[in-house]
């Protein structure tokens, strides 16, 4: 009779390790497959990442925006010269150099707001560049050899008792369903950042349009700073994630399963604030509002 228990107990355990060792290769392997996936996503550039909706706002800006951005340029270079001549009273201090400081300022607006989008694209290719080579080494400082872990976390769950596998085996199924949530809501964050994008740029030629006035000037300046914020938020978000990695990587060597497993989800919880709050970050170390 005993022995017929014992092996129901050990049909049982094997049941309940199988269980925890299917959500935790799902949970490891969701770990390298997303990171490796947004090291993809945010490294591309606006045209790259969705060549036909590029394609359209760039349309829209140079039909629709940039004949406004000539209004603009037309307003803050009239406002000069008229200043211009009101400070020299009315022309009779004269100096001819100012007349050519203020042609080379109108020939420096025109040349900025009809390279728009080669000055704007030039900042992405640049935070792709960033975000690449930060890529490359997250994804290889934070890969999780499944095989090896699970192999290592086998013994210690043999022995184990039914009741506390059984408590394991829903803390794991938890944990990574949250896994499954937090992909999605990554996906939200990285295609609204990209989203932003688009809807910054498609208004690139208003703001670059004031960047040669004095008075206008902080109008571009700051534009210029969103959109390397924009940029950089990519780098943050590796950031982010690369973080998470590693302490999820931390868990596969606790001796303290339970207490790894609830440190996992508050870490989870953890990188789904820190994602929201990566654009908000970025503006301000560029100072951008």
């Amino acid at each position: 009779m005993q022995s017929i228990l014992d092996a129901i107990n050990e049909w049982i355990k094997d049941i309940l390790i199988g269980s925890i060792q299917g959500n935790l290769e799902a949970l490891f392997g969701d770990v390298n497959e997303k990171v490796g996936t947004i090291a993809a996503e945010v490294g591309k550039t606006p045209q790259v990442w969705n060549g036909s909706v590029f394609s359209m706002i760039k349309t829209l800006s140079e039909n629709v925006i940039v004949p406004i951005a000539g209004l603009v340029i037309t307003y803050v270079l009239c406002y000069e010269l008229i200043s211009m001549i009101i400070d020299k009273n009315n022309l009779h201090e004269l100096d001819t150099f100012m007349f050519f400081k203020w042609f080379f300022k109108a020939w420096v607006a025109v040349f900025i707001v009809t390279h728009t989008f080669d000055i704007t694209m030039a900042v992405f290719e640049l935070a792709q560049h960033v975000v690449s080579g930060a890529a490359g080494v997250i994804s290889s400082d934070t890969s999780i050899d499944v095989a090896s872990s699970l192999t290592s976390l086998q013994e210690k769950l043999k022995d184990m008792e039914i009741p506390e596998l059984l408590q394991l085996s829903i803390e794991t199924g938890l944990v990574s369903l949250s896994m499954k949530l937090m992909s999605v809501f990554i996906t939200v964050v990285i295609y609204g950042r990209m989203i932003e994008i688009y809807f910054v740029c498609s208004v690139a030629p208003i703001p670059f349009a004031t960047m040669t006035n004095r008075e206008w000037g902080q109008i571009g300046n700051n534009y210029l700073k969103s959109l390397f914020a924009l940029g950089f938020q990519g780098f943050l978000i590796m950031v982010c994630v690369g973080i998470y990695a590693v302490l999820v990587k931390a868990m596969t060597v606790s001796d303290n399963l339970h207490t790894a497993i609830f440190s996992l989800a508050a870490y989870t919880v953890l990188l789904c604030f820190m994602l929201l709050k990566s654009s908000a970050i970025s503006k301000s170390i560029f100072g951008a509002h």
